[in-house]
């Protein structure tokens, strides 16, 4: 038997072993929609946190997310122009004492039972006002951009220098980028990400 194991033991060393990674922010659906007030934005993500995060949340540091939509005025004469924007800011946190993980946000403050249900509710945004800095023009075609991030910048200085060193800090999406015209309010903007 020990014969085999030792035969079997260079095969093992040789095969690929995969690591599924779980960690990382994917956005999964994006919308924009005209209301009588203006524009409200929406959007669908993943957000899955990393053992080092998960233990920052555990310590008492909360983690700030800060989500960043763009409309932009593509002008070939002359400097691009960001017309439109939205920035959404959240912070997440987790009371040992009450074993509860809390959400404030701009709108409001909701606590969880678990993790997997404070970052589910994190990734997901409904009818958030959008900032309009130009006017608009219905017929325009504009550039748009939308990504989520870690804000380092929001936590104690300490750990701003080691997530310095090391990738375990650096949690974002990928930056979406996309051209499209503004939705009338009977036909809102729906983006899918596959």
């Amino acid at each position: 038997m020990s014969h085999i194991v030792w035969l079997l033991m260079p095969l093992l060393l040789i095969l690929p072993m995969t690591v599924v990674q779980a960690e990382g922010i994917q956005i999964k659906s994006f919308s924009l929609v005209a209301t009588d007030k203006g524009y409200e934005m929406g959007f669908d993500s993943e957000i899955m946190l990393n053992a080092t995060l998960e233990q920052a949340l555990e310590k008492g540091i909360v983690l700030y997310f800060v989500t960043k939509f763009s409309l932009i005025d593509s002008r070939w004469y002359w400097l691009n122009d960001e017309v439109a924007r939205s920035k959404y800011r959240v912070g997440l946190r987790y009371y040992a004492l009450t074993r509860q993980y809390h959400l404030n946000t701009p709108l409001l403050s909701h606590s969880y039972n678990s993790l997997r249900e404070a970052l589910q509710a994190l990734g997901q945004l409904r009818a958030y006002p959008v900032d309009v800095k130009s006017e608009l023009k219905w017929d325009a075609d504009y550039f748009a951009s939308l990504r989520i991030w870690l804000d380092l910048t929001r936590m104690p200085k300490p750990f701003q220098v080691e997530a310095l060193g090391s990738n375990q800090w650096n949690l974002s999406s990928e930056k979406l980028e996309w051209r499209m015209k503004l939705p009338a309010p009977e036909q809102p903007f729906y983006l899918k990400v596959q």
